[in-house]
């Protein structure tokens, strides 16, 4: 027969059970409410700001083909035209693309591959450090450095351009892709390292025959997180865009990119023109969207 004190302890190991699984439950409830939560809060945003921006296409008789292609952005004179501003977010996501790759890529193969562990341990933290500075630092820094610089060296009536959006996008996306591809290139096994060298190949030639294209999966990610980062920037761009609406012809041209013209406007804007700024954060959106899904099959592609 069961004693008292073994029904006691029995007793207690099911009380203690009970509440295992009473926190158990709990949390996974907590959980799946967070991860609602954000869902939720990703679709109240996108459907207002498409509800918002496609209202002047669908009820107000605009064109979405005149608002792409347009050249002229008036709102006094209903004139709302971004062919200009998408034009100026390409050239500069590129530019920054062409300076801020190679140079956070060799960054991170040195990091990672060259550097010794005690210079290693200094820089990389430093850089990552750089993610944490707010944007419109890296804006006053290019106010004050870049544009005096170029406008003194290139003989500019303003500094306020093109390059010198680029230099400061260049700049702010390095961060980024040198830690996601210096984790992608530290992850590649230590044996394709050493069966490269036991063949012959030179230190230089198994990083960039063997490693660099074993990892290649996170570093494409890496370029296409620093691509995003440089699509969006907002406050960074507004003090050394110059803000002129035209088409960019030349590096020196003052720009005004699709982030800076909805940052400028929206705090007075009202009616149509505010409508035609969500509409210009829809095409933004869009691009980024395209950008994730271009991440999601490179994530998938290097899983397999």
């Amino acid at each position: 027969m069961t004693t008292q004190r073994e029904y006691d302890v029995q007793q207690q190991i099911s009380k203690g059970n009970k509440r295992k699984y009473f926190l158990e439950s709990l949390s996974s409830k907590i959980f799946l409410a967070c991860a609602l939560l954000s869902v939720v809060s990703l679709l109240l945003i996108v459907g207002f700001v498409f509800y918002k921006g496609a209202n002047p296409f669908v009820t107000g008789g605009y064109s979405f083909l005149d608002f792409i292609f347009g050249s002229d952005w008036v709102p006094s004179e209903d004139k709302f035209g971004i062919f200009p501003m998408i034009v100026a977010s390409i050239y500069a996501t590129i530019g920054a693309l062409i300076i801020g790759v190679p140079v956070g890529l060799l960054t991170a193969i040195f990091l990672a591959e060259i550097a010794p562990k005690s210079v290693a341990k200094i820089v990389s933290p430093a850089i990552q450090l750089l993610a944490g500075i707010p944007s419109v630092l890296y804006g006053v820094f290019g106010l004050a450095i870049i544009v005096p610089f170029l406008q003194n060296n290139l003989g500019l009536a303003r500094g306020q351009s093109l390059i010198a959006v680029i230099l400061v996008l260049a700049i702010m996306m390095l961060p980024t892709i040198v830690t996601v591809a210096e984790t992608a290139i530290r992850a590649v096994p230590k044996t394709y390292r050493e069966g490269s060298l036991a063949l012959g190949v030179s230190q230089i030639g198994t990083i960039f025959k063997v490693v660099v294209p074993a990892a290649k999966s996170g570093i494409m990610a890496a370029i296409v997180l620093g691509l995003g980062r440089a699509l969006g920037e907002t406050m960074a761009v507004i003090l050394v865009a110059g803000n002129s609406l035209i088409i960019p012809t030349s590096l020196t041209d003052s720009v005004r990119p699709l982030t800076t013209n909805i940052a400028l406007e929206m705090g007075y804007a009202a009616g149509t023109h505010q409508e035609m700024l969500f509409a210009t954060g829809i095409v933004l959106f869009s691009f980024i969207l395209l950008l994730n899904f271009v991440l999601s099959r490179i994530t998938a592609k290097g899983a397999k």
